[in-house]
Formats: structure tokens, C-alpha cells, sequence
């Protein structure tokens, strides 16, 4: 437990280590190799849910059936998700996948169908090859378990191009009970922020009503998946949901009670942590970037130029080439629509300052290279105007970037 901190990290925890939850995962068909293509997680009670989705207005078939399952009720049994294919932009007979896919779980694990929600990624413009969907949705009912094997192949099978699995789970105590909250995530392409090609999932065994939890899981995005890029590009299938089963026994939490800004504090290092994953393991990424803005006249302003600054192609590759070039970072600054005195700025790559009150300050150029070839690269502003703060996420833009995209359908 790190200092201030009120929780625990879960060793190889993940959606599977709170109360009530099981998950699995298989290889349907829907991807060219042999990798898992389809998984689900799956409360043995009815789950407080909330979602967050993208602001692509492009939205795909599945945000579509999951935004109609959660209005039902608030609750959810189940998630359903498939990787190799998005089931965006595929018209009518995309929407009636999606829901003959929500439907055909439901009855595979004995839930209504507006239990279950369903979440899609991979190509967009592709229809689903639905008997390789149905084929696997009557096997992973087998499949599901609260074990780390379980969990793991979940996450696997939410996987397109990333290259490592993304989970987390913590545990704090609220009311005397042990409260479990854990992740899992995909995203490595096609990520910006206001929701980008990711899929994120929370489960927590906490007592909480649903409107309680959509209030805080927006909240929290705001300041983790909202704050990380990787190539500027907002999917058509970006969501993140969360599922309490509140199994946990705790009274139930809201803004009133006093544990909820542990809580918080709890689910929002979830939800960093999970976001930083996804800009660490960026297409051809080689390291992690961190942009830390302060002295902004609101936190509103700082998220703005923390982004504008995180998702400048220049910058990104000033970080690839570990070329201290300053003045990339600040045209960003100066170009993020935000209010910025000319006159007081400071820059610094790590401990190495290269700009104060907006004046170069000679540094160490070995000293700094040798600072950006790490594989994490942390880049502070001052505006020293108030007291507004932001973090951004991203990484570099590589060689390998194109490649990837270059060949993504074929």
C-alpha cells in the first residue's frame, strides 16, 4: 500500500477477483489466426451497471443493444464480446446481429435478454460471420470461471492488435467488508480521447445503486480513458462498463457515505492504471509518455493543453528520435485554445529543464537524450498562472505505427 493510498493491489488480479463474477473466453473463428476471438463476463446476481461510450457519431451496432439492455433496468447478468470485428458501420443487418448475439447468450446462460450487453471490436464494415458467433456462444457457457485461467482468457479474447493483456484488482475496506474492484481492458489503435477503439470493463463487489455508479464512472473516465491518446483517431466502438454486484454486503455507498472517497480514489487508479496500459502498448509504441500541466486557470484548461500536447504528431516523434526539441511542446501549448501567458512558462523532459518563464535554459543535450531513450518519458508544464492541474497519456509515433495500419484489413 503506497503512501495516502487506502487500497491494496490484487496480485494477478482481474474482472474475476470481486464477488460474484466469472469470465472465459475461446476461439470462435472471427480472427484469421487461432487467438480468442469471443468472451464474456457474467454476475451470478443482477449487477448495478453503468457504461460510458464514444462520441463518434458513427456509433457501432453493439453500443446500440448495450445503451437499450442498460435502460431497462439499470441492472445487468452479462457482457458479450467478440474481437476480429467491429460490427460498425454494417446497416441494418449489423443491428440484428448484435441483438441475435445478446439474445443467444442470454438464453445460453438463462438470463432476459435485456440482461445482457454486448461489446464489438476489430474491423469496421465487416458483417459478423454469426455461425462462428453462435457456434462459440454455446460453448463459452462452459467456459466460465472465477479462476485466474478464466480471467485470463477473457482478457485475451478482447484483444485485436495490442500486444499484452491489460488487468487490474484492488481491494479496501468500506464498512468493515473487504470491497474488490477489478479491470480489464483492450486498446492499442485508434485511440483518443472522449473515448477511443477500447474496451474497458470494471466489476466490483460494492453495494452501490446504479445511478450512483454512473455518476462516479463518468467522473472517473474523465480523468483516466479521457485522458490518454495514441493517434488522434476516436473509434466507432469505444465503451467502458462497470458492474457491481454488491455482494460485498457494505451499506450502500453513495456521495453521502464516508467511505465513498476511498472509493473513488480506489476506482479511479482502476481505471488510470487500465488507461495507461493502453497508451503504453500504443501501435509500434516503443515508450510511454506522461504529460503533467499545472498552474492552468482551471483543471478544464489544463486537460485541454495536456491533450493538444500528448496527441501532437510532432511531439510524439521528437519522443521517438529522443530529440529534446522544446519548441514542440511549446506550440502545442500555445495552440490548445486555452488561456496561456507568453511570458511565464517552463518546460521540463523529466529533471531536465529546458525552458523558464518562457526563456531557454541551457541543459545537458547527452543528458537528455539518454533520458529519452527510456521506455517512460514524463513531460511537465508550468503555466504558473492558478492552480489547474491535468495528466495526460500517450506514447511515441513510430515506424511501425504505418506498418500496422498500413496492412490492418489485409
Amino acid at each position: 500500500m503506497a503512501d495516502g493510498q487506502q487500497f491494496n493491489i490484487v496480485t494477478e488480479g482481474s474482472v474475476t477477483t470481486p464477488q460474484g463474477f466469472t469470465a472465459g473466453g475461446l476461439h470462435c473463428g472471427l480472427k484469421k489466426t487461432d487467438r480468442h476471438d469471443l468472451g464474456a463476463i457474467v454476475c451470478e446476481v443482477a449487477a448495478a451497471a453503468a457504461a460510458v461510450y464514444t462520441t463518434n457519431v458513427f456509433q457501432a451496432a453493439p453500443i446500440k443493444v448495450t445503451r437499450e439492455s442498460l435502460a431497462s433496468s439499470g441492472r445487468l447478468r452479462a457482457v458479450i464480446v467478440n474481437s476480429g470485428n467491429a460490427n460498425a458501420c454494417t446497416g441494418k443487418q449489423g443491428e440484428e446481429d448484435a441483438y441475435s448475439m445478446r439474445n443467444a447468450f442470454a438464453e445460453a446462460i438463462g438470463v432476459a435478454n435485456e440482461e445482457v450487453a454486448v461489446a464489438s471490436t476489430g474491423v469496421i464494415g465487416e458483417l459478423l460471420k454469426m455461425d462462428k458467433v453462435y457456434a462459440g456462444i454455446k460453448q463459452l457457457p462452459g467456459k466460465l470461471q472465477a479462476d485466474d485461467q478464466a480471467a485470463e482468457d477473457f482478457s485475451q479474447a478482447i484483444l485485436t492488435t495490442d500486444l499484452v493483456k491489460k488487468t487490474i484488482a484492488v481491494e479496501l475496506n468500506i464498512d468493515g467488508k473487504a470491497v474488490k474492484i477489478g479491470g480489464a481492458a483492450k486498446g492499442s489503435g485508434m485511440i483518443h480521447p472522449n473515448m477511443a477503439t477500447m474496451l474497458g470493463f470494471v466489476t466490483t463487489d460494492a453495494n452501490i445503486e446504479p445511478s450512483s455508479l454512473q455518476n462516479l464512472l463518468r467522473e472517473v473516465t474523465n480523468v483516466s480513458f479521457n485522458m490518454i491518446t495514441v493517434d488522434g483517431d476516436t473509434s466507432t466502438n469505444d465503451m467502458l462498463i462497470a458492474l457491481a454486484s454488491g455482494l460485498a454486503g457494505n451499506d450502500s455507498l453513495s456521495e453521502a457515505h464516508p467511505s465513498w472517497g476511498s472509493f473513488k480514489a480506489a476506482l479511479t487508479f482502476v481505471c488510470v492504471h487500465l488507461a495507461k496500459a493502453i497508451a503504453r502498448d500504443g501501435e509500434g509504441a516503443t515508450k510511454l509518455v506522461e504529460v503533467r500541466v499545472q498552474g492552468a486557470v482551471n483543471d478544464e484548461a489544463a486537460q485541454a493543453i495536456a491533450k493538444t500536447i500528448i496527441g501532437s504528431s510532432l511531439v510524439k516523434s521528437a519522443v521517438f528520435g529522443a530529440d529534446a526539441n522544446w519548441g514542440r511542446i511549446i506550440a502545442a501549448v500555445g495552440r490548445a485554445g486555452q488561456p496561456v501567458n507568453p511570458d511565464t512558462v517552463d518546460i521540463a523532459l523529466g529533471d531536465i529543464v529546458t525552458l523558464r518563464q518562457s526563456s531557454p535554459v541551457a541543459f545537458d543535450e547527452e543528458q537528455a537524450l539518454e533520458y529519452l531513450k527510456g521506455d517512460t518519458v514524463i513531460i511537465s508544464v508550468n503555466l504558473n498562472m492558478e492552480n489547474g492541474k491535468a495528466i495526460a497519456w500517450g506514447c511515441d509515433l513510430t515506424y511501425d505505427y504505418v506498418r500496422i495500419n498500413a496492412a490492418y484489413r489485409t
